[in-house]
This record gives structure tokens, C-alpha cells and sequence, in this order.
């Protein structure tokens, strides 16, 4: 259960019942990635943060999206053109009002359950104690040290943040004392057990190959037949003992272990200790690295940004851009604090360029470090989620961008003040001219969007962005798509490029952008060609599979374009820049990473919940695949019938009988008439899938069937099942039929309800064929079994002509035949999807006495959702756009790029250099070269010609997505 908001009254919530798409399914958004107690949690917490500039709107957006009670965002500062740099809800007209007031109306409408005002005034301690977080950004180190103590002595969990320029901090307070519940933030580890030892330790045996567990790990056992007493046990510390086996306590005394078992990894809670703000500063062990190759430069940057506290105090502002005496005077000061550290070394060389660039607002330096300060505050504190929960001084390694030939006068009154105080006017109209490509507009795509939009990426003359995504708005993607309201949800014409577009445009008017609706594959080459390619200076990758992936960054390759690609799972993400002969490409898949579960398990051996869970794999003939087929032949006119007879036996006679099946089901005696014949149907499916199937399975192969070497045939991944018998009380079973049937009825735009009392009253008239098994029937064990006999050509001829006969005459009235298919959304609780998944998993489940899964988790599984929050996706977006300002002004030296890993559930984020492209011998060349364009027979003529246009006396050709010179 989770505590949300609703006006003025608190309301509880579970599965059943029902307070309206909106806000369940918010709120269910952050538990794919946090979990029930988590979320609850977060639901109680009231935040403040002050500071309205361009870091602290990006923490705001990611805490209010996460789904807080309260959000107050204090500053009594004016809106001025340094702020537009950063800032992405101001608006010119906003120039001169109040920075929390301007911002109010749209971080208001992010999240509807979450209460978001400001306050203009100072900060004081009476304010803080209203809250239990306390963001401090654009603050003086007076004031964090007044105001840490005084959170830290009354239990108030205090962050701050800053960034100057092209670096930033983070620290964290949470007390004397704080509890975190997970301590990787990791799902629960889980084994399905083979076998357990009665010995003093026992020792368990698992079915799969890797149990996933570690030594020290804590696990509970339970659905253990035999040795029942492990069940009630409770958990027991384990020993690891190989990758499928590990020891647990004294199983001598205990019964025979028969069969069946679930290992499950239980979380430990550990308690934490902070250090104040005072101690922390002096505390060098609280440093931590992101970036291995520059480890004095942290150390350097710890000392700096206390200087540069102290240089504001003394001179009254920030150091001038590529001021030589304001570096200096700041060197001294970072020297002068180091007789108290004791640092064995400076580099005054970072130090001096944190001068020249620190009075500058970065975009992406603030969704960077602003997703991280998010992701303490929300997803550490207020879920109890272990993330970096210490104190941070981060350094974006982009500093070797800045060149003196780049930097020009500074134009003033201008949307970039806060850029070209950093990189100069002149790398401004570079970014201006620049064309990119942007493949995504979801979670990543928007971030990027925005990060373009306010570092004028294409906003100027000749420059353009052209973003294509072929997906509609879903209520799922609110919570983390922060382009999207729900007033786009559902809308044809507001497909997720189109809004996007337009809320970038609002965001900077210059901004030029086209928005497709276009999948990129080889069928859109018509649009995305050669021509396209060679008229890009970059593209950026938002996509969400690997496949589309590896497709971009062959055409990237192949037309020698540089590529940005980002990605997420949940609190990881990941970041990679391709620069054209310097670095390695995305290259190909790894074959066996996304392999599917062979149809053979998946119909009769079972082992798992993620199994049983496939059920479009399973059940699509009847839902869908029957209507499409049906579709086909009912808007053929009678005198061509021959003619789709004819084309469907040309795809082969084994596909034929199988679409001709589901077209004779639908025109044929299985058409319903109404209502009841849809509850017919549904009653007889629940008989076949979960009685008579298993009746059969179990009749070509018994409980006590013996292998050929005479073992037992159900032992290990096998799991012997039983039949079920239909209980109209059970609620499983009921939720079956009723599901079943609306959709069955969906098909034939017959109405249906929701009525259970009806539906077991029509329930009580329907005949359920007797069964018989029979010993005709032959059950594949393996995929290859089942592919050999359907390439055999032993199938049913005589059913394939009896089909084709009843067919050739088709009903004059073709309109009467028609039918809807059923697309599969997750989104729509109303829709009986999800409530069919669940419940068909479900009852598969208990035949082979599996543990069930909560819609909750059959949703996430069955729906393929890849968890996602927002902190992640503005940092990755921020590190992403990071190697773009690199890509822009044109670097050589792979030394300055970085490929980018974090997660941010733990304390681990490293930035480090990316692979170099793979080189060859030159006594291989020729060698290879032949067998490549042998292959790839597209690699010849222009493409290779064009290759060696760009970098003469080379030829360069993409070998399996990685690049190569000849």
C-alpha cells in the first residue's frame, strides 16, 4: 500500500481498487525501479530547495517527478540572461521576476499528487525546520556550514550542490545515524532449487547455472517438499560453494528432501554514519573518484572550491572569464589552504582553469550533477535506497576543451551568457551551424532535447536538428519524460517527437527542429539515406533496444558520422561517444544477450514465473493472430477468394494450415453469436490450457517416467505438473473467464462485463467436452525436435484440403466477417490485458507449482518495462552532452573523450577514456579486405570511395559495426 495526496485527505491503495489511471499508475512508475516501501516512503516527505538557477530546477524537476509529498523552491533572486543558460522554465518575459515565482507554473505541472510552491524570502532556521531535506544550490560556504550544523543537529538531511563552470560538487548529510534498507539497490537474487544434501552444513544444489548469490548473502527458502522445516526456517547465512551450489545450516536432522524449492536472497539493512559539513571539508577519505586518470585533479578540486568561496568573500564576485590575475590570486589561495591538507601535489593548471571558466553555467554540467543530487535526495534518503549517501566533489573532465582561440568577446544579453563565459562567442555560432540527428524522444531523447534547446544546439543559422520516434504518449512515461503532460496521453496527432519539439521550441525560440514519426531501419533508408547522412555534423542515439543500436551505428560508420548513445536500467546508465577513426563504434550485438526461452519450455516445462508470464507467445492465436488472418480473407471480394487461398499456400503448407485454421475459426462454427457464446469459449480455453493439456502432457510422459540412462524424467528444470480443476469461487480462475471472454469478445465487437455474479450464472449452462489423452500425440522436448518435424512435412493434409474447400465459397456479406485485433497495452487497466496475463500466468503457475507473481511484477515482465527514473536519464543526458562540446570543437586526441558508467544505487561512477578502433597487421590486409567485401557486398563502389575521399591513402570499412583501416 502507498499514502497519496488526494486535496486534503491521505488514501490508501492496492491492486484492487481503483482511484484512477493517473494517479496509480504514477505512482506504480517509480516501484519498477524502488518498490513498495520505498515509494511509500517518498509519499510522506517534504523538501525544500533553494536556489531557482539552473541546477536547482534540475533537482526540483528530478524530485517532483520522483513522487515526494512537498516540494518548496526558495530564491529571492531576479531572473537575468546569465540564468537562461541552464535555466529550462524561464521565459524572456519572465527578466526580472522573482526565479522561484517564474518557475512555479511548470514544475507544478510535472506532477499532479505533488505540492510544489515557493517562497521568496531569506533562508532562516525556523523555514528549514519545516522539512526533512534541505537542498542547498548557489550558495555561499557560510551559509552551508550555518545551515548543516543546524540540520545536523536536528535530524534534517542536508545536500548541497554547486557547479562553476565546467565542474561541481555534492555532499551529503544524513546524521548520526541513518538505516538503508538496500544496500545495492538490486533486485532480490533467486534460485530455483535442484536438490539439498542432509548433512551438517546442507549443501543445495540449483537448477540453473548461476544462482546469482555471493558469499555472506542471506537467503530464505521456501516451496521445499520434503524437508519442510526449511520453509519455517527463516534466513540462514550461506556459503557459496560454486556457481549452481552453496552450504546453509545443519540439515542432518531434517526429512528427506523430495522436490521443488525457492532460494530467495534476503536484504540486510545497514546503518550509516555523516560526518557534518565542518569535519567533512578536512576528511580527504570522503573524496570520491569518478574519473581514475585524474586523481590529483579531484584532490586539487576539493581545495579549489573552498578558495573559491573565500575569493568570492574577499573581491565580492566570481573570478572573470580568462582572468589571468583572478587565477592567480585563486592559486594562491588554493596553496595557502593546503599548508592544512597537506596534499602531496597541485595542479595548478586546474586550478587556474576552474578560474577562467567559473562565473559559467553549463547545461549539462547541471543535469549531470543535478541527477545525482536528485537521485541522494529522493531515491537514497527518502527510499532508503543505498546510493552514494557521502560527499562528492566531482569533476567533468571537459576542461582540455577550452582553447584561447575559441573565446571572443562576450556578448551580453544574451540566452548563452552562461556558455560563452566558458567557451566564447565563437564556439557559440559553431553550435549554432551544427546539424545532429537525434533517434529517440523518450526518457534520454527529452533530456537531450533540452540540453540542446538551452546550449543552442542547431539555433542558429544553416544549424538544425532533425528527432524521429514513432511512438505515441503513455501515461507510463510521464513520470520521467518530463516534456510530456497528460493531456497528450492518447492524442494521434501528439505523437512523442511532435510535443517534444514544441516544448523545446518554448523553451529556446531559435530553435530549429524537425520532428518525424519515422522507425529507423532499412526500410526508412528512403528517408534517411546518404544524402541525409552527409549533410549531418553528428547524430545522438535515445533508443531503448540493441538492435536499433547496433542499426544507427552502422549507418554512422558507413558515412563516417560521429555518434553520442546513452542508456538506462533503473539507477545504471551508461554513455559511449564514436568519433570517426579514433574511437571503437558501438559494434554488433553479443549473440545470447536478449535470446529468447525456447517455445518448448515455455509450453510444457515451465520452471519459472518469467516463463509462464510469455503469454503472448503462448496464447496470441486466439487473441490475435485469428483476427488478422480473418481481416485478410473477409475484405477479399468473393471472386477473388482463390486468389488468398492461393497466396496463403504459397508461404508453405504448415504456415497455411495454421493461418487457414484461425480464419476457419472465425467465420466458421467458433464465431460467437453473442455474450454467451464468449463465455462459452473462455470456460472450455481455461479447460484445454490447465486440465486437459497437462492431462496429455502427463499421459506421454507419467510422474514416475524414467530417462534412458534411468533417471527420473521430472528432476531439475523439469517440474512435474498437475491438472486443475475450475473452481468458480477462485478468484484466479474467475479472473481468467472474465478477462478471456471480454476480450474474446473485443475481436467480434461483442459488449461485455465485468459482472462475476453473471458470468458464473451463464457459466452454469456451458458443456465441457469430456477428454480423453492419446497415446497419438507426440510432445516435443526440444525447439529443434519441434523445427525438424515442421520442416518434415508430416502435418495434415487431408484438414489443409477440408480447409480449403470450406473457404473457397466465402459469405456474400464479406462486412458480417470482419474482426478487430487486439493490440497489446500495458497502459490501460481498464482494457483486460494485464488482468488476462496475470491470471493465465498465474494458473500455469500452479500447475507446475511455481510462485505466483502480484500484477505488479507480471506487469513489469509481461510488459517488457525497462525500469527507468529520471535522475538517471538528466545525468546520462548531462555526460552525453559533456563529449558533445568536445565533438563540436573538433578534438583528435582520444585522451579527451570519455565513456561514462554510473550507478547510481551504489557509490560508483567512473568516466574513463573510450577504446581506440581496432588496427590491423598489414599482412592481413588484403586477407581481410577480400573476405569482408566477399560478405558485405555494399561495402564496394561509393562507400568505399567516399571513405578514402575523407582520409586519403585509407580505406575504411565497417566490419561487423567496428571500423577498420586498410
Amino acid at each position: 500500500l502507498s499514502t497519496i495526496k488526494i486535496g486534503c485527505k491521505n488514501e490508501l491503495f492496492g491492486h484492487n481498487l481503483r482511484l484512477g489511471n493517473s494517479l496509480v499508475f504514477w505512482a506504480l512508475c517509480g516501484r519498477y525501479v524502488l518498490g513498495h516501501e520505498a515509494m511509500r516512503r517518498m509519499g510522506t516527505a517534504n523538501v525544500l530547495i533553494a536556489g531557482m538557477r539552473g541546477l536547482g530546477v534540475e533537482i526540483a524537476k528530478n524530485v517532483i517527478l520522483s513522487g515526494v509529498k512537498s516540494v518548496t523552491v526558495q530564491d529571492e533572486g531576479p531572473a537575468e540572461w546569465m540564468d537562461f543558460s541552464s535555466q529550462f522554465f524561464l521565459l524572456a518575459s519572465h527578466l526580472g521576476q522573482n526565479r522561484a515565482l517564474s518557475s512555479l507554473s511548470q514544475l507544478s505541472g510535472l506532477n499532479p499528487h505533488v505540492h510544489v510552491s515557493a517562497h521568496t524570502g531569506p533562508l532562516k532556521e525556523t523555514l528549514l525546520q519545516q522539512f526533512q531535506v534541505v537542498v542547498l544550490t548557489d550558495s555561499t560556504l557560510d551559509d552551508q556550514q550555518r545551515f548543516g550544523t543546524f540540520c545536523h543537529s536536528n535530524g534534517i538531511k542536508f545536500i548541497v550542490a554547486d557547479t562553476k563552470g565546467l565542474c561541481g560538487q555534492l555532499f551529503c548529510d544524513f546524521g548520526e545515524e541513518f538505516e538503508v534498507l538496500d544496500t545495492d539497490g538490486e533486485t532480490p537474487a533467486s534460485a530455483m532449487i535442484d536438490h539439498i544434501t542432509k548433512a551438517d552444513p546442507g549443501v543445495v544444489t540449483c537448477i540453473e547455472q548461476r544462482h546469482g548469490f555471493v558469499n555472506g548473502s542471506t537467503v530464505s527458502l521456501s516451496e521445499v517438499c520434503g524437508m519442510t522445516k526449511l520453509n519455517s526456517y527463516g534466513p540462514v547465512d550461506i556459503k557459496v560453494l560454486g556457481p549452481d551450489s552453496f552450504s546453509i545450516c545443519d540439515t542432518s536432522s531434517f526429512s528427506e528432501y523430495k522436490k521443488g524449492g525457492v532460494a530467495t536472497e534476503v536484504k540486510k539493512s545497514k546503518m550509516l554514519q555523516f560526518k557534518p559539513l565542518d569535519e567533512a571539508l578536512v576528511d580527504p577519505e570522503l573524496l570520491v573518484m569518478t574519473d581514475y586518470g585524474k586523481m590529483t585533479k579531484h584532490q586539487t578540486l576539493h581545495l579549489a572550491f573552498q578558495a573559491l568561496h573565500g575569493f568570492v568573500k574577499r573581491v565580492g564576485r566570481l573570478p572573470k572569464p580568462r582572468s589571468q590575475s583572478d587565477a592567480e590570486l585563486l592559486v594562491a589561495m588554493v596553496t595557502e589552504l593546503n599548508k592544512v591538507s597537506h596534499l602531496d601535489q597541485l595542479d595548478e593548471g586546474v586550478v587556474q582553469s576552474l578560474s577562467f571558466t567559473a562565473c559559467g553555467d553549463l547545461a549539462p554540467v547541471n543535469a549531470f550533477i543535478g541527477g545525482l543530487a536528485a537521485q541522494e535526495e529522493a531515491m537514497f534518503y527518502l527510499s532508503g535506497k543505498l546510493s552514494i549517501g557521502m560527499c562528492w566533489w566531482i569533476f567533468i573532465p571537459c576542461l582540455s576543451a577550452l582553447s584561447t582561440a575559441l573565446l571572443s568577446l562576450l556578448q551580453r544579453g544574451s540566452r548563452y551568457d552562461g556558455q560563452t563565459a566558458v567557451f566564447g562567442s565563437g564556439f557559440q555560432e559553431r553550435l549554432g551551424e551544427q546539424k545532429y540527428f537525434l533517434v529517440g524522444a523518450g526518457a534520454i531523447g527529452c533530456e537531450l532535447l533540452k540540453n540542446f534547446a538551452l546550449i543552442g544546439l542547431g539555433a542558429g543559422e544553416g544549424g538544425h536538428i532533425t528527432v524521429t520516434d514513432m511512438d505515441s504518449i503513455e501515461r507510463s512515461n510521464l513520470n520521467r519524460q518530463f516534456l510530456f503532460r497528460s493531456q497528450d496521453i492518447g492524442v494521434r496527432e501528439k505523437q512523442k517527437s511532435e510535443v517534444a519539439a514544441q516544448a523545446v521550441r518554448v523553451m529556446n525560440p531559435n530553435m530549429n527542429i524537425t520532428a518525424h514519426q519515422n522507425r529507423l531501419d532499412p526500410d526508412s533508408e528512403q528517408v534517411y539515406g546518404h544524402a541525409f547522412f552527409m549533410g549531418l555534423d553528428g547524430v545522438a542515439a535515445a533508443l531503448d533496444n540493441v538492435e536499433a543500436r547496433v542499426y544507427l551505428d552502422g549507418r554512422c560508420v558507413q558515412h563516417q558520422r560521429p555518434m553520442l548513445e546513452g542508456g538506462t536500467l533503473g539507477s545504471k546508465g551508461h554513455t559511449l561517444v564514436v568519433v570517426p577513426h579514433l574511437t571503437e563504434s558501438y559494434g554488433p550485438a553479443k549473440t545470447g544477450s536478449q535470446n529468447a526461452s525456447p517455445l518448448c519450455t515455455l509450453k510444457n516445462f515451465p520452471h519459472r514465473i518469467e516463463h509462464t508470464l510469455q503469454v503472448r507467445r503462448l496464447h496470441e492465436g486466439p487473441l490475435g493472430e485469428r483476427s488478422r488472418s480473418n481481416d485478410a480473407y473477409a475484405i477479399v471480394p468473393c471472386r477473388d477468394a482463390a486468389g488468398f487461398l492461393e497466396r496463403t499456400l504459397g508461404r508453405g503448407e504448415a504456415e497455411a494450415l495454421e493461418v487457414l485454421e484461425c480464419v476457419w475459426g472465425g467465420v466458421g462454427g467458433q464465431r460467437p453469436q453473442g455474450w454467451e457464446d464468449c463465455v462459452g469459449w473462455a470456460r472450455r480455453q481455461w479447460e484445454t490450457l490447465y486440465n486437459n493439456d497437462i492431462a496429455q502432457l502427463l499421459h506421454c510422459f507419467p510422474s514416475d517416467q524414467l530417462t534412458s540412462s534411468g533417471l527420473p524424467f521430472w528432476s531439475g528444470a523439469k517440474r512435474c505438473p498437475h491438472p486443475l480443476t475450475f473452481d468458480p469461487s477462485n478468484t484466479t480462475h474467475m479472473d481468467y473467464v472474465v478477462a478471456a471472454a471480454n476480450l474474446y469478445g473485443q475481436i467480434y465487437g461483442i459488449v461485455g462485463t465485468r459482472d462475476s455474479s453473471a458470468i458464473r450464472s451463464i457459466l452454469e449452462t456451458v458443456h465441457i467436452p469430456a477428454f480423453t489423452p492419446k497415446s497419438t500425440v507426440k510432445i516435443h522436448l526440444t525447439d529443434k525436435e519441434m523445427e525438424e518435424e515442421r520442416e518434415s512435412g508430416h502435418l495434415d493434409t487431408g484438414r489443409l484440403d477440408e480447409l480449403q474447400k470450406k473457404l473457397s465459397s466465402p459469405p456474400v456479406n464479406s462486412a458480417a466477417l470482419q474482426m478487430h485485433p487486439i493490440d497489446f497495452e500495458k497502459d490501460d487497466d481498464n482494457n483486460f490485458h494485464i488482468d488476462y496475463i496475470v491470471a493465465a500466468s498465474n494458473l500455469r503457475a500452479e500447475n507446475y507449482d511455481i510462485p505466483t507473481a502480484d500484477r505488479h511484477k507480471s506487469k513489469l515482465i509481461a510488459g517488457r518495462i525497462i525500469p527507468a527514473i529520471a535522475t538517471t536519464t538528466a545525468a546520462v543526458a548531462g555526460l552525453m552532452c559533456v563529449e558533445l562540446y568536445k565533438l563540436v570543437q573538433g578534438h583528435r586526441k582520444i585522451s579527451s573523450y570519455r565513456s561514462g558508467y554510473i550507478n547510481l544505487a551504489v557509490q560508483y561512477c567512473v568516466l574513463s577514456e573510450p577504446l581506440g578502433r581496432p588496427s590491423m597487421h598489414k599482412g592481413t590486409q588484403v586477407k581481410e579486405q577480400r573476405k569482408v567485401c566477399s560478405k558485405k557486398r555494399e561495402l564496394s563502389g561509393p562507400h568505399l570511395q567516399f571513405a578514402s575521399d575523407v582520409m586519403p591513402g585509407f580505406w575504411v570499412i565497417r566490419f561487423y559495426g567496428t571500423m577498420a583501416t586498410l
